[in-house]
C-alpha cells in the first residue's frame, strides 16, 4: 500500500576515487515549501544549480541540508609523461659535462637515470583534475536522495499507521454520537412537555409539536456526523496519493475536521455527546500535530 512520506530523514552515500573519497549527507526537517541548503566545497561550486534542480526533482517538501565533502586519501594520483626530446637535451648536457670534470683529472660518476628523470620538465605530470568528478558528484546525490526519501517513506508509514488509527477512533466517536441521537431528542421531549404542563393548565399538543420539531431542527447534528465520516473518507484518500505532497492537503482537510466538532460540541444537548465532541477536538489535534510532518 502506497504511504505519505514524513520530511525529516537523513543519508550518506560515499564513492572512491583517484581524489579520495566524495561524500554527500543529506538532513530534512519539516517546512512548510521546500527549501534546499547545498553546500559545496572549492572545486564543485559549478553544480550547485543541477544539484538543487536534482533535489526539487525528486523532493516536495522540508528543509533540507545537503553537504558534499572530498576527503584526501593522502595520495596524489599523478599521469606523467616522458618528454624524450628534453630529457635527450639534458643527458647530453650531463655527458658533456662529465668530459669536462674527466679532463680536469676528477673522479665521476656514472650518471643515474632517476636523477634524469628529476630535473624539471623531463617528466610532464597531468593531476587529475576535480572538474572530472563533476558528473559522479550528481550521481552521489541522486543515490542520497533515494536513500533520504527511503528513511522518510519509512517514518511516513510510522505516522500513516498513527493518523489511521485516530480515523478509526474518530468514526467509533462518530458512530457513539449518532446512536444516541434518538434518545436525546426523546429526552428533550420528555422535559420540554413536563416543563409546558407544569406552567400552563391545558397544552396545545400542535403547538408543542411544533416547538419540538424546531428545537430537534436546532439540535440535529446527523449533518455534521455524515461531514466527519466524509472528511475520514477523504482523509485516507489523501494518505495514499504517494506521488504528490500530501502534507497541505491533510492540514487543510483536519480544519474541516476541526469546524465540524466545533459545531458538534455547540449543539449538544446532554453530557455524553459533549464528551465525545471533547474526544474529537483531542483527536484531531493530535493528527495536525503528526500531519505537520508530513511531505
Amino acid at each position: 500500500m502506497a504511504t505519505i512520506r514524513s520530511m525529516t530523514g537523513f543519508a550518506r552515500t560515499e564513492n572512491a576515487t583517484a581524489l579520495g573519497q566524495l561524500a554527500w549527507e543529506l538532513r530534512s526537517v519539516n517546512h512548510r515549501y521546500l527549501e534546499a541548503q547545498v553546500k559545496l566545497p572549492e572545486g564543485f561550486r559549478a553544480i550547485e544549480t543541477d544539484a538543487r534542480a536534482l533535489i526539487g526533482r525528486l523532493v516536495k517538501r522540508g528543509k533540507l541540508d545537503a553537504s558534499l565533502n572530498l576527503r584526501s586519501s593522502g595520495e596524489r594520483q599523478l599521469h606523467a609523461r616522458l618528454n624524450q626530446a628534453f630529457a635527450r637535451e639534458v643527458i647530453d648536457h650531463a655527458n658533456s659535462l662529465q668530459k669536462l670534470i674527466a679532463g680536469s683529472g676528477s673522479t665521476v660518476a656514472p650518471i643515474d637515470p632517476v636523477d634524469i628523470l628529476r630535473w624539471p620538465g623531463v617528466l610532464h605530470e597531468e593531476e587529475t583534475k576535480v572538474e572530472t568528478l563533476h558528473g559522479l558528484a550528481l550521481e552521489t546525490l541522486e543515490a542520497a536522495v533515494a536513500q533520504l526519501n527511503a528513511s522518510r517513506g519509512r517514518e511516513g508509514a510510522r505516522l500513516q499507521e498513527l493518523l489511521e488509527s485516530r480515523c478509526a477512533e474518530i468514526l467509533v466517536r462518530v458512530a457513539a454520537v449518532r446512536a444516541r441521537l434518538p434518545a436525546v431528542l426523546t429526552a428533550i421531549r420528555e422535559r420540554l412537555t413536563e416543563r409546558v404542563k407544569s406552567l400552563v393548565a391545558t397544552v396545545d399538543n400542535d403547538r408543542l409539536e411544533q416547538e419540538l420539531a424546531l428545537i430537534a431542527q436546532k439540535l440535529d447534528v446527523a449533518e455534521e456526523l455524515d461531514r466527519l465520516e466524509g472528511h475520514v473518507t477523504e482523509f485516507r484518500a489523501a494518505m495514499k496519493k504517494h506521488d504528490e505532497a500530501a502534507g497541505r492537503r491533510l492540514d487543510f482537510l483536519l480544519q474541516e475536521f476541526n469546524r465540524e466538532a466545533n459545531t458538534l460540541a455547540s449543539k449538544s444537548a446532554d453530557a455524553e455527546t459533549t464528551r465525545h465532541a471533547v474526544d474529537l477536538k483531542v483527536l484531531i489535534e493530535q493528527m495536525r500535530e503528526q500531519v505537520q510532518n508530513v511531505e
